[in-house]
């Protein structure tokens, strides 16, 4: 392949772009932040991600899901951050 000419087999302002990705803001504490929402590939029975991906500030918050009617990281996280990112996520898929 000739990297001197645009023939690259992807594209690469659409294809490495996942189209369910999603920014968000929160506010706690009386402080915002942004970040973004990777949806999980797979389903719950509802049709919706089983788990969420969550980017805050340019590192990874790690992965939310919710169970028993709320939300819960894999990590060790302050709850109302938690809370305010699944409201978040709530609003965009209008849960």
């Amino acid at each position: 392949m000739d990297l001197s000419t645009n023939d690259f087999p992807l594209n690469l302002n659409t294809d490495l772009m996942d189209d369910r990705i999603f920014d968000i803001v929160i506010e706690t504490e009386g402080k915002k932040y942004k970040g973004w929402v990777n949806p999980s590939d797979k389903k719950s029975e509802t049709g919706q991600p089983t788990s969420f991906h969550v980017v805050i500030e340019g590192t990874s918050f790690g992965y939310l899901s919710f169970q028993d009617c709320k939300w819960s990281a894999n990590k060790q996280r302050p709850a109302e951050m938690v809370e305010a990112i699944g409201r978040a996520i709530e609003k965009k898929y209008k849960l």
